[in-house]
């Protein structure tokens, strides 16, 4: 369980300074940014400006994607 702890934090700590993780017949977790954008709070209706932000995204390994779809 610590190696795996370990492993999360290495993660973190690589994607927080903006690099990409890669694990070979995994995936790619890779962080973007997002612009600015006007959006709505869904409670009110109110229109609001939403601030540039940086997301995680994770694009799955063309082997592992063939093996869910069973191709």
């Amino acid at each position: 369980m610590v190696l795996v702890e370990h492993l999360l934090e290495i993660m973190k700590s690589t994607l927080v300074s903006g690099e990409d993780v890669m694990i070979s017949g995994f995936g790619k977790f890779q962080v973007k940014e997002k612009s600015p954008r006007m959006g709505r709070n869904p409670d009110t209706g109110e229109t609001m400006t939403l601030d540039k932000r940086r997301v995680v995204t994770f694009k799955c390994a063309d082997g592992l994607r063939e093996q869910i779809n069973g191709e």
